[in-house]
């Protein structure tokens, strides 16, 4: 009977009424605010004016995974223990949830400028409204967050300098990652993926985007689990072939008769560019799973 109870107690149910709770509502709610104040002062461009006026898909693709990168990094920090207190715990939220605002701005501009250095973004998205540009946009700023937030992961370190610095250090390997990525994703594709998303090619940017969060979810996976430097290192690689290795089996096994590349470039299907950054992102998940 007492094992049947359990399940009958409402108790829990009303935990989100908790006065704690509703302050670390509060606090999200106003450091979302600041985090869209930011990507404003950051951008040459009003998000506003873009959204409500223009309609602009592009913008409104990629400023939705910047919110979300900022909403998975809020999700991160208030999913640690501490034993610090309320209020010492109030203040570290908003400190490193600070500190992620500026790392994911700071990742943004890396990315525009390195990871697709043939082209302006921000020309693409505002003057041609660029959808696929959105789409990378969309999948690297998730990319960066998840990165970012296993880097914050680490902040309950011996002091905050050391906190800091490891954490710029693991965000600087990400990022770095994250280019050799999209360097060799580029060698291995038929087609020039800088010159297809500049075309408007919504199936390559969404391939690729998607292609990116699933490498993120590999690396964040190891980062959040082990401290070695050599062996990030390693992984890293192991984590870029596997990655595309998965394109041959959506090309073999999964789209069999159908050229995956022919596919995105050609037909422009970016249902088949969706298949393939699902399947890359299952995989990723299955094997931070069992790493």
């Amino acid at each position: 009977m007492g094992e049947i109870m359990k399940y009958l107690q409402i108790e829990n149910a009303f935990a989100f009424f908790d006065p704690q709770a509703g302050l670390y509502l509060g606090l999200s709610i106003v450091l979302l605010f600041l985090a869209k104040w930011a990507f404003n002062l950051r951008s040459s461009f009003d998000i506003n004016h873009e959204l409500h006026q223009k309609d602009n898909k592009a913008v409104a693709l990629s400023f939705t995974g910047y919110f979300l990168g900022i909403g998975y990094i809020l999700w991160s920090l208030l999913r640690q223990e501490s034993q610090a207190g309320l209020y010492s715990d109030l203040l570290a939220m908003t400190i490193w949830s600070a500190i992620g605002i500026c790392l994911l701005l700071i990742a943004q501009y890396i990315n525009d400028k390195l990871l697709f250095s043939t082209f302006c973004n921000t020309k693409e998205l505002i003057e041609d409204r660029n959808v696929g540009t959105g789409a990378v946009e969309f999948g690297s700023f998730i990319g960066s967050a998840m990165l970012i937030s296993s880097a914050l992961s680490g902040e309950d370190a011996s002091s905050f300098l050391t906190s800091l610095v490891l954490v710029v250090l693991y965000f600087v390997f990400g990022q770095l990652s994250f280019i050799l990525f999209g360097f060799i994703y580029q060698k291995t594709t038929s087609y020039d993926l800088h010159a297809e998303i500049e075309k408007d090619n919504v199936a390559a940017g969404l391939s690729f985007g998607l292609s990116l969060v699933a490498f993120a979810i590999l690396i964040s996976s190891y980062i959040n689990k082990y401290d070695s430097l050599a062996g990030l290192l390693l992984w890293t690689i192991f984590s870029g072939l596997l990655l595309l290795g998965s394109r041959f089996i959506v090309d073999k096994l999964i789209l069999p008769g159908a050229d995956l590349d022919q596919e995105i470039t050609r037909d422009q299907n970016w249902g088949a560019s969706l298949l393939e950054g699902a399947t890359a992102t299952i995989i990723a998940l299955i094997v931070a799973s069992i790493l």
